[in-house]
């Protein structure tokens, strides 16, 4: 995936996974009741970023994002330090 987004220093561009709309019971979650999804996938990464690659998946802290909307796409830009660690 090719972004418009050139991130600097030790910051990470990705874009947030979808929030799950139905419960493992099989209940349909309506959008307000819905968790904000904590994991996304890496589309780019600054040239100081050590551990996390690009096309990997990321939990990071909730409250530590800032979110840039492009085009259609919603993009999350996040330093490496608040990335807890990464989906195998």
């Amino acid at each position: 995936m090719s972004t418009p987004l050139q991130p600097l220093g030790d910051y990470i561009v990705a874009v947030n996974e979808e929030a799950e709309s139905k419960t493992a019971s099989g209940l349909y979650l309506p959008d307000k009741a819905q968790e904000k999804p904590k994991t996304a996938k890496v589309v780019a990464v600054g040239p100081n970023a050590k551990q996390v690659k690009e096309g990997s998946r990321i939990v990071y802290k909730s409250y530590s994002t800032t979110e840039v909307k492009v085009g259609d796409t919603e993009y999350i830009l996040v330093k490496e330090e608040d990335v807890l660690a990464t989906v195998k």
